[in-house]
């Protein structure tokens, strides 16, 4: 069984903090060496060597607390923001009354606005202008009065802060809805499988019970009206709940490829061994037992290596594809099967001779539940990289190219097979369904 899809959760808002830590480092190492360069100017210097020697103890200490949202505390972003108050406050003991008149910088100067950035990555923009509007309280005080660069440095912190705790809200919010998306990509890609394993094995079944007991009759006639109900009930289930098209047909003898009614169930080909999935096998191996009386096999002489897991699911698509012709196209349809290895990809063919597939009966089927085309064959294909392409003009038969990409790692067989005798190939000149 294929293994289930994991899926990733990635933090979008991680580089924000590494960002952060090494602002923070920065702009403690900028307020230092602005300290020293006007160190005989301050009145007190002993004040502002005090403050950044805490200032420094502080940063370097609490770096991993800024290392992601969860070591981010409220604790330490209120002793953050306090220690930068603290700085601001503290610049009128330490610093001369003419410095700061003529616009000088605080004590923490361009360090405090990671200390607000701090609140924006973590709490979002409301966070962010609580703790700008404290330091635009601080520095208000610390001035004097709302001079017009303080006032432009405040609005600048603000609006920085406020924008980046949106974008912050917005990513987080994106990285959830992608998250989201991917659980149930994932989810949907294993109901798929599954349902191609119910519709290759139990439907087929009881399509098959409610024949033969309508054939027998008696007893037996009730036994296949159970089965047809079940069958019904089981399709319904696995196509995701749709609801019967109105006025259209309730044909449980089968599969859902639109050939008239009739024929035998044909085995597909087990998934569920334990090959490598990495190791290279050869398709013509799975493909012979398709072969017989009114199936022809037409392959090149060398192997056709393919992945174990994508050989066996093309395998599958084709033992579908030959139990759509058996059942619905009659006993007496004819089918080739042509096996091209193409450098780049790996081309299997399975054309017949039967009616074709009226307009809109494809449709019509999905929507009646049966999803043998769309899982069985588009679907398989769909896992495994490759496409499914159905051709079919009424009357003239009914073909389904399926094209897997080529591993790089296998070898790729010399010959190509491009016609095989008695079958009608006509790719790409029919009209597409």
């Amino acid at each position: 069984m294929p293994k289930r899809q994991r899926v990733m959760r990635m933090s979008v808002e991680q580089p924000l903090w590494r960002a952060l830590a090494g602002y923070r480092v920065l702009t403690m190492l900028y307020a230092v060496g602005l300290f020293a360069t006007g160190y005989g100017r301050f009145p007190r210097p002993w004040v502002a060597i005090a403050y950044y020697c805490v200032l420094s103890v502080w940063t370097l200490a609490t770096l991993p607390k800024v290392a992601n949202a969860a070591s981010c505390t409220k604790r330490f972003l209120a002793a953050d923001l306090a220690l930068a108050l603290t700085g601001i406050l503290l610049t009128p003991v330490a610093d001369a009354p003419a410095r700061i008149a003529d616009g000088g910088p605080t004590l923490p100067s361009i360090w405090t606005a990671g200390a607000v950035l701090a609140f924006a990555v973590k709490g979002g923009w409301r966070w962010a202008a609580a703790a700008s509007t404290a330091v635009a309280a601080a520095n208000l005080v610390e001035r004097g009065s709302p001079a017009r660069d303080t006032v432009h440095n405040v609005i600048l912190v603000w609006v920085a802060s406020i924008a980046i705790g949106y974008v912050v809200e917005v990513a987080r919010a994106s990285e959830r809805t992608l998250a989201r998306a991917l659980e149930i990509e994932a989810a949907t890609r294993e109901r798929e499988r599954l349902a191609r394993d119910i519709h290759d094995g139990v439907l087929q079944v009881l399509a098959m019970v409610q024949r033969r007991g309508t054939v027998i009759g008696g007893e037996a006639a009730e036994l296949g009206r159970l089965a047809g109900e079940q069958e019904v009930a089981l399709r319904t289930l696995v196509s995701g709940g749709l609801a019967l098209v109105p006025g259209a047909s309730r044909d449980t003898s089968g599969d859902t490829a639109g050939y008239p009614a009739g024929g035998a169930v044909v085995r597909t080909v087990d998934e569920d061994t334990d090959d490598d999935v990495d190791a290279p096998v050869d398709l013509r191996a799975l493909l012979a037992p398709y072969a017989g009386a009114r199936v022809s096999l037409a392959e090149p002489g060398a192997p056709v290596l393919l992945r174990a897991a994508a050989a066996r699911e093309v395998a599958a698509a084709v033992g579908a594809a030959l139990d759509n012709v058996r059942r619905h196209a009659g006993e007496g349809a004819r089918a080739w099967i042509l096996v091209e290895d193409e450098p780049e990809s790996v081309i299997v063919t399975v054309r017949d001779d039967g009616p074709g597939i009226p307009e809109g009966r494809l449709a019509q089927a999905e929507g009646e539940g049966r999803l043998g085309v769309a899982l069985s064959i588009r679907g398989r294909l769909r896992d495994i990289g490759g496409t499914a392409e159905l051709i079919s003009v009424p009357g003239q038969g009914t073909e389904v190219e399926l094209n897997v990409p080529r591993n790089t790692n296998t070898t790729n067989g010399s010959g190509h097979t491009k016609s095989a005798k008695g079958a009608p190939w006509t790719r790409g000149k029919a009209e597409s369904r």
